[in-house]
């Protein structure tokens, strides 16, 4: 996962910079549970395209491998 797509799961998750505290983050344990279901979810579907981009030259069960890492929660 590269900075870019980190940065907009974060703001996807809600943490902007408070401009009052001179552009600081406040983390709260809320947002960091929406951050790691994010990021989960993201790198699961990313888990799943290898397995069909891979699984297509090899045989049929790449269809049974992406759908079971992405029913994953």
């Amino acid at each position: 996962m590269d900075r870019d797509t980190m940065i907009a799961l974060a703001r996807e998750a809600g943490l902007y910079p408070h401009v009052e505290w001179g552009g600081m983050f406040y983390v709260t344990s809320g947002f960091l549970e929406n951050f790691a279901v994010l990021v989960a979810a993201h790198e699961r579907e990313a888990c799943a395209k290898v397995c069909e981009d891979e699984g297509e030259r090899i045989d049929a069960s790449w269809m049974s491998c992406a759908a079971a890492i992405r029913s994953r929660t």
